[in-house]
């Protein structure tokens, strides 16, 4: 029973955004195409951003953290490569239907693994700052020709 003190839920509950709604209109780099689904200016999310990325082969991030932030990854299609710790000592791999989760502070790259093909990921963070925190740690890794640079992971 709808009370005036009940919530207006037809309004203010759920919400889809449909595939083809996804906002293609964020800041674009060669090598990756990103599109955002849960914002605050898509749906008025407070607490959570999501998005797509369709990573190019062989492109990498260089080291950082996201501060404070908590980011999960779900892979949908390819193979991702992530290295973590101090000297990015640390390494493993995801693929489609893998989840990783990044903890704050962790230093980190991802990589795309497969020379071949893209890698095509959903990407959840615990806040809708692009907090981004570059490091200079060397990538045991070898060069890549394709770099991995958007507005979170900036050059």
């Amino acid at each position: 029973m709808l009370t005036n003190d009940s919530p207006d839920w037809q309004h203010h509950g759920i919400r889809i955004v449909r595939a083809g709604q996804l906002d293609p209109d964020t800041p674009q780099t060669p090598g990756m195409s990103r599109a955002a689904a849960i914002t605050t200016a898509t749906i008025g999310a407070q607490k959570l951003w999501a998005g797509t990325v369709v990573v190019a082969p062989n492109a990498k991030t260089g080291a950082h953290h996201h501060g404070e932030l908590e980011t999960v990854l779900y892979i949908v299609k390819g193979r991702a490569r992530l290295r973590w710790g101090n000297h990015l000592e640390f390494v493993d791999e995801a693929g489609p239907g893998d989840f990783v989760f990044v903890p704050p502070f962790v230093p980190h790259q991802e990589l795309n693994a497969d020379p071949r093909f893209p890698v095509e990921a959903v990407v959840v963070r615990s806040g809708q700052e692009p907090i981004v925190i570059n490091l200079d740690i060397p990538s045991p890794e070898e060069p890549s020709p394709t770099p991995w640079i958007d507005p979170s992971h900036p050059a």
